[in-house]
């Protein structure tokens, strides 16, 4: 047997199991061997139910006695009650447990996974279970049993863990040969196992020492391969040639000295970081991060600066019409003192007004360009693009920022980004470009005050807010808005809108914006509120970027516990822009430990960045950094959080073959480049990598 043989070469696979197999992306004996289980059960560190802790995360091995629903206050909670011979657990699920009913039978062996707590007797709420079979811990003679993920369609034809297991002893058996891509060399300096005995100690291991060398050698190589494209990438990107801007040009000398404040050093460090770049005869690819408030824009309008001293255009393009018009303010009062000439260029605009610009733009008579994806349409041409600056870079899709860089002849690339990104998160996500941190905020910034508290305050918290606009100040409440399609959540702040103006707020200018208004709608209402006409601004997550009203000193967050740190702290960086003493007011609706402790992050650090880690750990990457940008891999084994050590001994590998041997000739690299190759053709279909 092959690892290319099909599956339905294995013994006790009809077509029946094969079809669902397939639809799980399982085709051959490979795809088998690369199912790895989700987890794998200590039979050395199975609990007695007699000598469970409350507190302790527990494994217990039990059978059913029985079960039923029992009505409480605000619904229903189904229970199991378990026996392993030593005593009897609880199992609680609230709102019914639909799905568990579905699977419990008296008698029935369970694998329980949970938290002990103590009510009357030993309970785990919510706890993971596996359902197993009679004499299916003793499958075979170690002590590690692998737990395999498994979905109701493979469970329907009889894939359970007994017969996965089988399945996979079965390939084993047939005296399968596994290569190893990895020279003894780098097996050895990295302390890898060979890959076939990595593979093989996955599913049947006797110890944990074992087991976690499999594990550390498999992760090793997801993040091996995904380092590996980085790298592949990078290159790609320097040996494409620019021209070198290397003039200073008499604009940046005239903005800079006109500043009405001193520049950070952090802010310097990082336009000399910028401007050495562009000196370079291949294309800038550099991300500025910075928490938000230390001061990216006037670094973005400085280095716009340099490039226009090279009679070369800067296009600068921002996710939302709110935070292009307010970069264009920004950028517009920066270069009338050097007579920069500048545009707006956003969707809705007057037929004539718009024929102008891009006319400018054409003739190279408009030096820099602000705008949103109106930038990236066909009939917008430029003279000679020499910057692309893209803000909030996390809001753009890969061939979005590609499509404004192809207008151009290879221009230099600038993206930024107010989200801190914790370093393993970066060099995943970011290893093809070089990184300048703004770690420094202006002197002049007054620290936000951030409280967090229950709804049964919320009055006290509407008074507060009442005193403060007494005194001229200005406010935003902000309505969780998870999908710009969840009609709910956006009732819930029209909803809001039109009580609190009717009875807290009734003779208190209010204001709505919200995702679903046109873009002329927002912009009215957002000018109103920066005007001070209007006192309080009621908005879903519309105004996390793009909304610099110094007067605004209250921010205050509904519904604090579906929010995502970074996107609070973004959120709390919208006030505390001008000299008075500001509040975020983080108001609490759901009282579990996980809101309790993520939410007191917020009460004790500003510090974007460590905020940024704590949400890594609590949230892992998918949620903190929003939908993964296209062209990175769906890890099976990897994990961005924990495998920090990993990551970046895989990355020193891939970068150092690719400096050695760009395009993988060399015959040492010949298995990588094949197995490279094989496993992720389709992320490398548009990249002409290899």
């Amino acid at each position: 047997m092959e690892l290319t043989s099909p599956v339905s070469t294995i013994n006790g696979l009809g077509p029946a199991r094969v079809k669902i197999l397939n639809e799980k992306d399982i085709f051959t004996c490979s795809d088998i061997l690369y199912y790895f289980p989700r987890k794998h059960l200590d039979r050395t560190a199975i609990n007695s139910i007699n000598k469970l802790v409350k507190g302790e995360s527990v494994t217990v091995i039990a059978s059913v006695e029985t079960f039923g629903e029992k009505p409480i206050r605000r619904g229903k909670i189904f229970q199991v009650i378990v026996s392993d011979g030593t005593g009897l657990l609880t199992l609680s699920w609230f709102n019914g447990g639909k799905y568990i009913k579905k699977m419990i039978k008296i008698g029935q062996r369970l694998v329980i996974f949970g938290k002990v707590e103590w009510f009357n007797g030993f309970v785990i709420t919510h706890p993971e279970i596996e359902v197993i079979d009679d004499g299916e811990v003793n499958v075979h003679s170690g002590g590690i049993i692998p737990i395999y993920p498994l979905t109701k369609e493979m469970a329907s034809v009889g894939l359970e863990q007994r017969r996965l297991r089988g399945i996979v002893q079965f390939i084993f058996d047939s005296q399968i040969s596994i290569s190893d891509f990895f020279s003894k060399s780098i097996l050895q300096k990295y302390k890898l196992i060979p890959l076939d005995r990595a593979l093989r100690l996955i599913h049947f291991s006797d110890n944990n020492n074992d087991l976690k060398s499999a594990i550390k050698r498999l992760k090793f190589d997801e993040h091996f391969f995904l380092q590996l494209l980085v790298a592949l990438k990078k290159y790609n990107i320097q040996k494409v040639g620019t021209k070198a801007l290397l003039d200073i040009g008499p604009y940046f000398k005239i903005i800079s000295e006109s500043l009405s404040f001193e520049l950070t050093k952090a802010q310097k460090k990082v336009i000399q970081e910028v401007h050495d770049d562009l000196k370079m005869s291949r294309p800038m690819n550099r991300l500025i991060q910075g928490d938000v408030g230390c001061g990216k824009t006037i670094v973005a309008i400085l280095v716009s600066s340099l490039t226009v001293g090279n009679n070369r255009q800067v296009a600068v393009m921002a996710p939302t019409e709110i935070l292009a018009r307010q970069h264009y303010a920004s950028f517009k009062n920066e270069f009338d003192k050097a007579n920069i000439p500048c545009c707006l260029l956003v969707g809705k605009m007057k037929k004539t007004e718009r024929a102008t610009i891009l006319k400018g733009l054409k003739e190279g008579k408009i030096s820099v360009v602000i705008g949103t994806h109106a930038l990236i349409q066909e009939d917008v041409e430029f003279n000679s693009l020499g910057l692309v600056i893209i803000d909030e870079q996390h809001r753009f899709g890969v061939n979005q920022r590609l499509k404004l860089q192809e207008k151009g002849d290879n221009p230099h690339l600038m993206s930024m980004t107010a989200t801190p990104i914790p370093r393993t998160l970066s060099i995943t996500y970011h290893g093809d470009m070089d990184l300048s941190i703004i770690d420094e905020l202006p002197k002049n910034r007054v620290p936000v005050t951030t409280k967090v508290v229950d709804q049964i305050k919320i009055e006290k918290v509407y008074d507060f807010i009442k005193t403060k606009i007494a005194l001229g100040r200005q406010a935003i409440i902000v309505y969780p808005l998870v999908k710009e399609s969840e009609k709910s959540d956006l009732a819930a702040a029209i909803d809001a809108f039109e009580s609190l103006s009717a009875i807290q707020f009734s003779k208190i200018k209010l204001g709505l914006v919200h995702g679903k208004m046109n873009p002329e709608e927002k912009e009215k209402v957002v000018s109103q509120f920066k005007k001070n006409r209007i006192n309080i601004l009621i908005s879903t997550t519309v105004v996390e970027v793009g909304l610099d009203v110094p007067n605004a000193t209250i921010m205050l967050v509904e519904h604090a516990e579906r929010f995502g740190l970074t996107q609070l702290h973004q959120l709390r960086g919208r006030v505390g822009r001008g000299s008075e003493k500001s509040y975020c007011i983080l108001v609490k609706r759901n009282h579990s430990n996980m809101s309790r402790t993520r939410l007191a992050i917020m009460e004790r650090t500003n510090d974007g960045f460590l905020i940024a880690d704590e949400d890594l750990k609590l949230r892992g990457p998918g949620e903190v950094f929003g939908q993964r940008q296209s062209g990175f891999f769906q890890h099976k084994i990897a994990d961005i959080v924990k495998d920090g050590k990993i990551i970046r001994e895989a990355r020193e590998l891939a970068f150092e073959l690719v400096k050695l041997d760009p395009n993988l000739r060399k015959p040492l690299n010949k298995d990588i480049k094949e197995v490279f190759v094989k496993k992720y053709s389709h992320y490398l279909k548009n990249l002409k990598l290899i």
